[in-house]
């Protein structure tokens, strides 16, 4: 069983506040509980992390389940969860053993952004950033992959002192991270629109890998700009993560920085495509708009395959197969033997490899394009 237990100084709330800043109509926790909260997540999902790698070496810090002080600990509701969580993620390792993938090491890491305690119940939004080391299965995969993910942790406050966590969840949009136990279960199709439909790509390795053709545009110009600014956003451009994700957005710059032109009109229209410092298109921000955009002017085609996808190309999922596109990606590295490597925003996630997504993802409907 996967059971927690970290130390945590509690003060009352009066004492509490007379140290720490307080939030208005809420009470405050001391720097050491606040510091035990980042340890018990970073160790919770240290776990998670660990249960994707080809071994298991000793990390940093010790699993979840080896902390030994009882003042903040997982509820019984909790560790079941995880435990289960745990099996989907040894799971989702096999899957992509399978598809010619696997991690020999990571680095989690947790830093706490916010705290929230009211009534006896804490409330703690936490970042997490984590790096899994790729192995060299065929020898070509890139060093590393990364990603930057968001969660909200809840503690109940229990009579004896102690803290007990009684749920976690992440709180991005976008496409789940590699070491996120829970897929949502497919939904049935719907029928098409009339608007520009993008054909459905196929997620079975081929034989034989495609090279990308050279085109009109600088495809390293796009991966250099999506590699700069996956984590650290662009200053130049407003952020879409509190409205609906950044996915679009970010991959709309780097075509941009890539050699897409804007085309000017109504921001409502899907067949413009433009970001001015007031306001922007839909097209430019939103999935679906994007693919019409994209798809009606020919800016690119769609490819049968998303192993055919190679750098600049881009890749869009629909999760519940609803009929609407939730979330869009670039490709920034391409291995030899054909892998394509993607990065985006919502998760911020660095060179992850198209197998890892189908394995976290296999319901899920896939859309490649050509740039």
């Amino acid at each position: 069983m996967l059971t927690v237990a970290l130390s945590a100084v509690v003060l009352p709330a009066s004492a509490a506040g007379a140290a720490e800043p307080r939030t208005a109509g809420t009470g405050a926790v001391d720097r050491a509980t606040s510091q035990s909260f980042e340890q018990l997540a970073e160790a919770v999902l240290t776990e998670r992390t660990a249960a994707l790698l080809d071994n298991r070496p000793a990390g940093r810090i010790a699993p979840a389940k080896k902390l030994k002080n009882k003042k903040a600990r997982l509820s019984a509701k909790v560790t079941r969860t995880e435990n289960s969580g745990l099996s989907t993620l040894r799971s989702r390792k096999s899957r992509l053993a399978g598809l010619g993938e696997a991690y020999t090491g990571a680095d989690t890491r947790v830093t706490v952004d916010r705290t929230r305690v009211k009534g006896g119940q804490a409330t703690v939004q936490v970042t997490e950033t984590t790096t899994l080391t790729y192995k060299k299965v065929r020898g070509d995969e890139p060093a590393t992959t990364g990603f930057q993910a968001h969660h909200e942790l809840k503690f109940a406050a229990k009579p004896d002192g102690t803290w007990e966590l009684t749920g976690i969840r992440p709180t991005d949009d976008g496409l789940p991270q590699i070491n996120q136990p829970t897929v949502a279960p497919a939904a049935p199709s719907v029928g098409a629109t009339a608007l520009p439909k993008a054909t459905r790509a196929a997620i079975t390795r081929p034989a034989r890998p495609q090279t990308k053709p050279a085109g009109k545009y600088n495809y390293k110009a796009m991966a250099a700009y999506a590699e700069k600014y996956w984590k650290n956003y662009n200053p130049a451009y407003r952020k879409f993560n509190d409205a609906g994700g950044d996915c679009t957005n970010f991959i709309s710059q780097a075509l941009k920085a890539g050699g897409w032109k804007h085309d000017s009109g109504v921001y409502s229209d899907y067949t413009n495509w433009w970001y001015d410092a007031s306001y922007q298109s839909t097209s430019w921000v939103g999935a679906n708009e994007w693919s019409w955009f994209t798809l009606h002017h020919k800016r690119a085609t769609n490819l049968s395959n998303v192993y055919y996808m190679g750098v600049g190309d881009i890749m869009q999922m629909d999760f519940d197969r609803d009929g609407s596109k939730d979330h869009t990606m670039i490709v920034s590295y391409r291995s030899s033997s054909g892998v394509p490597y993607l990065t985006y925003h919502s998760v911020n996630t660095y060179r992850k490899s198209v197998a890892s997504i189908i394995a976290s993802n296999p319901n899920a409907y896939y859309y490649a394009y050509r740039t």
